[in-house]
């Protein structure tokens, strides 16, 4: 009775491990980022971080997990839809993406594209639910009972004529021919409902910064549930839960697949800086594994994939795209939210400063381009920093050089943010000196 008792123990355990899991998204768009295998182990050995989520089904990463008992999410791209729509195209990727790896990696969800109504391409919002179907009944077939399918969406899927959580409703036209089959799917597959919530991307940030960054604000009060909403992270969750439950389905779980904020940005992202990273992410990681859930979904932990493992070099788009990471490449910290097993020693800087009783500036490095030196001019100065100096007549303003203004609003900058060594980053271009570069 008591071994029996015990295993019924073990089993509750790890299912309730499993459904509470604090996961982070690993992208791999940079040319500078450790193996798979290092990572892998980092991640088991570092880190409370219990699962991953790749935007791929890369053979590499899949070996390296395998044997850790970190449960991994691979992604079908979004431009393979229609084709998985079929059942034989089906059954042959996981014969090749899951079958060869399963059950040595801890394979756990199959996301099915990537934010598809956004992308706006036909095709693959038409086949989104045929190939979800095609991959679920493969996996059957082939014997595997615990792999989940699903498909990660952005927030752009709601009306836009409300902003009360307990009344908000999926797009018209979208309700119930798209997300309607979806749910359904869920619902008989006992997968979960997967969503991308970007506190991050709302528009006006500017008036609700507090509100997106978990910091006292007055918040949102709706007055058919009388609930007060402070956090948009809840607002965002619950106005999930809404337009789910209105189409029937308010059993089926919610997964956050992606949630996060950039660290650095340049003058058109004033928003992407250490602090309100800092802000966002350590408060998402105390909520999230507090269980406390949202007003409308009350003592709940919420599966939550971080955005992003590392800061990623190669990605295009805003500056602000490449600094979405929790640890830099060498796996010292961006900066510490609490998903650290052991306090991690302060990183070595890339370029340490020089050793020296004195004061330390912050400069370009000498082969920064032009460009890289305007934005990082309009960064600083679009951050709170006084560049009336260098403007014309003023002290600093000659020699009349991009080089010359840049060094000094960098340097500026690193004076009034407590002289910390990543605010002389500025994407890689800034270092350390003992030189006065006003001298």
């Amino acid at each position: 009775m008591i071994s029996i008792f015990l295993l019924l123990l073990h089993i509750f355990l790890n299912l309730f491990i499993t459904s509470t899991a604090l996961g982070v998204n690993y992208g791999m768009a940079a040319d500078n980022l450790p193996s798979p295998s290092v990572v892998a182990n980092f991640i088991k050995t570092q880190t409370i971080i219990d699962s991953v989520k790749i935007f791929d089904a890369n053979p590499d990463v899949l070996r390296a997990f395998a044997n850790t008992g970190i449960s991994v999410t691979v992604t079908v791209r979004n431009e393979d839809i229609p084709a998985l729509a079929n059942g034989v195209e089906g059954r042959r990727w996981v014969s090749q993406h899951i079958s060869p790896f399963y059950p040595q990696t801890k394979i756990k969800y199959i996301c099915v594209g990537s934010e598809v109504l956004f992308s706006n391409v036909t095709d693959w919002i038409n086949d989104l639910v045929p190939a979800m179907r095609s991959l679920h009944y493969a996996l059957v077939k082939a014997g595997i009972q615990d792999i989940k399918v699903t498909s990660p969406h952005a927030l752009n899927i709601f009306r836009y004529d409300e902003i009360l959580p307990s009344l908000m409703r999926f797009r018209v036209g979208y309700d119930l021919s798209f997300f309607a089959p979806i749910l359904q799917f869920h619902n008989w597959t006992k997968s979960p409902f997967m969503i991308n919530p970007y506190p991050y991307f709302s528009p006006n940030l500017s008036r609700k910064l507090n509100y997106a960054l978990f910091k006292p604000n007055p918040g949102v009060y709706d007055n058919y549930t009388g609930k007060n909403y402070t956090s948009m992270f809840d607002a965002l969750l619950d106005s999930t839960y809404s337009a789910v439950k209105a189409l029937g389905y308010g059993d089926v779980d919610i997964v956050i697949g992606e949630t996060g904020w950039p660290s650095q940005g340049d003058a058109n992202t004033p928003f992407a800086t250490m602090e309100n990273a800092i802000s966002y992410n350590e408060h998402l990681v105390k909520e999230i594994i507090s269980g406390k859930g949202t007003p409308l979904m009350p003592n709940r932990k919420f599966e939550t994939y971080i955005f992003a493992l590392f800061n990623e070099n190669q990605k295009s788009g805003p500056l602000a795209e490449k600094y979405w990471g929790l640890f830099k490449p060498d796996l010292t910290s961006t900066y510490n939210v609490g998903i650290l097993r052991h306090k991690q020693s302060a990183p070595a800087p890339t370029n340490p400063p020089p050793a020296s009783s004195g004061k330390n500036y912050c400069v370009p490095k000498p082969d920064v381009s032009y460009d890289q030196l305007r934005s990082n001019l309009d960064y600083a100065c679009g951050q709170g920093v006084d560049c009336t100096p260098i403007q014309p007549g003023g002290i600093c303003y000659e020699p009349n050089t991009v080089q010359s203004h840049a060094a000094f609003a960098m340097n500026s900058y690193y004076q009034t943010k407590g002289q910390s060594y990543f605010s002389c980053d500025f994407a890689g271009t800034g270092q350390l000196t003992i030189v006065d570069p006003s001298e």
